[in-house]
């Protein structure tokens, strides 16, 4: 992963660096020159000189979401100015502490931005692109589940390291084993569980539940652990129907008839982005909101942008302690209000993600430099900073306590949506919070069986 800093810092020594770099291989993308030949020598140790000049570098980094298409104007959006706030935040050492110094160890950070829509074969071609030829220095981003389970692979083989900011499904870490790949961020378990857990001090009766999920790892993920709950909760309920349309498709006639049929008394749904809009639309027309009770587990991006056609009384999560559901502290205020400032409307959690996962990143690099006296951290250092790292984000504390240090947890919430007009239109009420180690798998855990086993371990309290 080659950065052309130092060559911008000191032309004259160019082709020497390339010619002593190449032997030792990259460690991290700003450790280059001969300062990374020195270090290859003495255990990656930087030189006083080169970690002096590296006050006034930048540090490149990928940034992934999507950019156009349906994703875009509830997601992806969202989650660019989220993480253009934040970068702007850390360049000018404006964000609250303790993140209140300039610049990543005094680097500037540099976004190059990537439209994560086209499909994970696409996206597999652009990360490439992003390592190899526009040689970013970390990648952070993605949405999509599948876009996530096809990446994590490709960053092991080139040895980049990758911050996924979003993407729910657990099979990341329960399915496989990364170095250098993190997630910022809890996965959807949790969303699913907190959802079964509401329903049962909320509507501890429940006779019949059914579901519409997208056909991809994210649905079919988000049913299942739904399911799971549920059995676990409500074992006398019954499964009605399950609905598993295309993702984007758009148009939901048929599984919006199945549901009415199944005459179901909570209908569970992991839709989101247009999706969401879609059938929420198709679905209020047809009266299915007042036949059943509806299970938005990922409809916070949605609510300010549908305002008075959310239909009151959904349940809404937020996947975490994001957007209406993040707590009041200094961090949170913010953001949030210069996120307004900005653009006139609140952050959803789609903004929230991606903006911690470059908290994680600064207090990783600094954290790796300081037991470095100093100096530039390798990779393998800022690696083994960030496992396990546990930090405050806006509104919310991120563990990565799962999957050997690289999964975050965090807390989790769910309300009800209302809108009031005298109250700024969309909110939530009741709202009830769960904690990190009551919705999450202990580590080493596969979640669909923690699930299934009754939860054993769970803390709620």
């Amino acid at each position: 992963m080659m950065t052309r800093i130092n060559e911008r810092l000191m032309p004259a020594r160019n082709a020497t660096r390339r010619r002593l770099a190449k032997p030792f291989g990259l460690p991290f993308g700003l450790t280059i020159g001969l300062a990374l030949a020195a270090a290859a020598v003495a255990g990656f140790g930087l030189s006083a000189d080169h970690a002096q000049a590296q006050q006034t570098s930048e540090i490149k980094l990928g940034i992934v979401s999507f950019l156009a298409g349906p994703a875009a104007g509830p997601f992806g959006i969202p989650a660019r100015d989220g993480s253009q706030l934040v970068i702007d935040g850390i360049n000018g050492g404006t964000i609250p502490s303790p993140y209140d110094s300039k610049g990543i160890l005094g680097a500037k950070i540099v976004p190059v931005f990537i439209d994560e829509a086209g499909g994970s074969a696409k996206q597999v071609a652009e990360f490439r692109n992003l390592v190899q030829r526009q040689n970013v220095d970390v990648v952070i981003g993605y949405i999509s589940s599948g876009d996530c389970l096809a990446i994590a692979p490709v960053a092991e083989e080139l040895k980049a390291l990758t911050i996924f900011g979003d993407c729910g499904t657990p099979r990341i870490f329960e399915q496989g084993s990364y170095k250098y790949v993190f997630r910022t961020r809890s996965h959807a378990a949790m969303d699913n569980i907190s959802a079964a857990l509401y329903l049962k001090e909320m509507m501890p009766n429940i006779g019949r539940y059914g579901g519409i999920n997208q056909n991809y790892a994210w649905g079919q993920d988000s049913w299942r652990d739904f399911s799971a709950a549920m059995s676990v909760l409500h074992p006398s309920a019954e499964v009605t129907t399950k609905q598993f349309p295309k993702i984007f498709a758009g148009q939901y006639s048929s599984e919006i008839s199945a549901l009415l049929l199944s005459r179901s008394d909570v209908v569970h749904s992991s839709l989101w982005g247009a999706d969401l809009e879609s059938f929420i639309f198709q679905a209020t027309a047809r009266g299915l909101n007042r036949r059943t009770q509806l299970v938005f587990t990922s409809a916070e991006p949605n609510m300010f942008r549908l305002g008075d056609k959310m239909p009151d009384g959904v349940l809404i999560g937020a996947r975490g302690p994001y957007g209406v559901y993040a707590h009041d502290t200094p961090l949170n205020r913010w953001f949030r209000a210069e996120y307004i400032r900005r653009h006139d409307t609140p952050p959803v959690y789609a903004s929230y993600v991606l903006g911690q996962a470059f908290l994680a990143l600064k207090i990783s690099v600094e954290k790796a430099a300081a037991a470095n006296e100093g100096n530039w951290p390798t990779t393998e250092q800022i690696i083994a900073a960030m496992e396990y790292l546990e930090f405050e984000a806006f509104g919310s504390r991120v563990n990565l306590a799962l999957g050997k240090g690289h999964q975050a947890i965090t807390e989790t919430a769910v309300g009800r949506y209302k809108y009031d007009e005298a109250a700024g239109g969309a909110t939530i009420v009741d709202i009830k919070y769960y904690p990190a180690e009551c919705v999450n798998p202990p580590e080493g855990a596969e979640t669909v069986e923690w699930i299934r086993g009754g939860m054993k371990g769970a803390r709620c309290d």
